[in-house]
């Protein structure tokens, strides 16, 4: 057989539908590959969630390498372009990528979704095994015992305010697996830094003193967790008069509000960006200030010191492993897991006061420049 005909179909890096990477960049053919790395099985993720929600999920790639590290991973999700490189099949949810994953068999499937279409799927498509939810008789349900806690959880909320365990932890156990402190797994272009955005719109960053990211959205839905305006503007401030660079972060609908923030603190606002160019953004930063939304997520990922706000969630939901804190409000907040505030006494964000957080900021800061022998501060 003429070996420029010879294919191997089991390399991880075979498409079949297209040249592979290592072919298209050195021309080489299967017969004689270095790069040939055998495959010997196929696991699908479905996980179809917010971008913040697919990024809390990574943790298990690393588990799913070391216990299967021969297959290939899929990953089906409404947000492919955050899935870093050690997914194998990224696809995006839609009917063509539906039509492809009902025609392969898997040894694992884990769906760790309870909408309805996630959970359809799951009781559609073929696997040895399968973890995490599925349907029965047109309802979510538990695919077995280990997915029943976080079931639970998902449906009674005095459950869920009682529940003790992160969510990375609940989904390892989900898997049947034990969570043994697996991190965020996030890839990172450094091609876009803070410099060359502040450049563009002649801002000056000054080398010597902290970047303190704040992340003033939410998302349009959840406005219960929103901190009053001028709260932001009073932290900035006194950032700005202890020797910090507070940085405002968020995208295209908290544009005219950063600017704002920014014109009345003196703070820096770049601008919003498209995500990598966002997280790339957040990785200059020191410190990063947000409530549970998707900069939450990404500052984790990045292993940035994260002052967390939370008002409307279990506090135990959230892993920073051991770098920053969460601060909640210091009166009571009755919306537990509303998206919009419906006291009307009072908004408990408002009682998560600026001095508790600018302290907050000081120390994660402080502690950040310590473990530093460089003592930089945003490099």
């Amino acid at each position: 057989m003429n070996e420029s005909t010879v294919y191997k179909s089991d390399c991880r890096h075979f498409r079949g539908d297209i040249p592979c990477t290592p072919h298209k960049r050195e021309g080489v053919h299967c017969a004689d590959c270095t790069y040939y790395t055998p495959t010997d099985g196929n696991i699908l993720i479905i996980k179809l969630g917010a971008i913040g929600d697919v990024i809390r999920t990574t943790p298990l790639l690393e588990r799913l390498r070391n216990e299967y590290p021969g297959a290939r991973i899929w990953w089906l999700t409404l947000t492919p372009d955050v899935l870093p490189a050690g997914v194998d099949r990224k696809l995006r949810f839609n009917a063509a990528s539906v039509a492809a994953i009902l025609a392969i068999r898997f040894d694992l499937l884990i769906n760790l979704d309870k909408d309805l279409e996630a959970c359809a799927l799951t009781a559609r498509i073929e696997a040895d095994v399968k973890k995490g939810f599925t349907l029965r008789d047109g309802i979510c349900a538990p695919v077995d015992t280990d997915a029943r806690h976080k079931f639970l959880t998902g449906i009674f909320d005095d459950l869920n305010k009682a529940n003790t365990k992160h969510y990375v932890r609940e989904i390892f156990e989900v898997c049947g697996f034990e969570w043994k402190g697996e991190e965020y797994v996030l890839d990172l272009d450094r091609r876009f830094g803070l410099e060359g955005a502040a450049e563009e719109q002649g801002v000056r960053i000054s080398a010597d003193r902290p970047v303190i990211g704040l992340n003033t959205g939410c998302g349009g839905r959840w406005t219960s967790r929103l901190w009053p305006d001028a709260y932001w503007i009073e932290l900035a401030v006194r950032l700005r008069e202890a020797g910090y660079q507070p940085l405002f972060l968020g995208g295209e609908q908290e544009h005219e509000k950063n600017l704002t923030f920014a014109a009345a603190s003196d703070g820096l606002y770049l601008g919003h960006f498209f995500l990598k160019d966002f997280i790339a953004l957040m990785d200059r930063c020191d410190v990063i200030v947000s409530a549970v939304t998707m900069a939450m997520h990404l500052a984790i990922g990045l292993r940035k010191p994260l002052i967390l706000f939370n008002n409307i969630f279990n506090r135990h939901e959230f892993e920073l492993y051991g770098r920053g804190e969460i601060l909640e409000p210091s009166k009571v907040c009755t919306c537990f897991f509303q998206a919009t505030c419906r006291n009307e006494e009072y908004r408990c964000m408002e009682h998560l006061e600026v001095e508790r957080v600018f302290d907050a900021v000081v120390r994660a800061a402080e502690e950040a420049r310590a473990a530093q022998p460089s003592g930089g501060g945003g490099d």
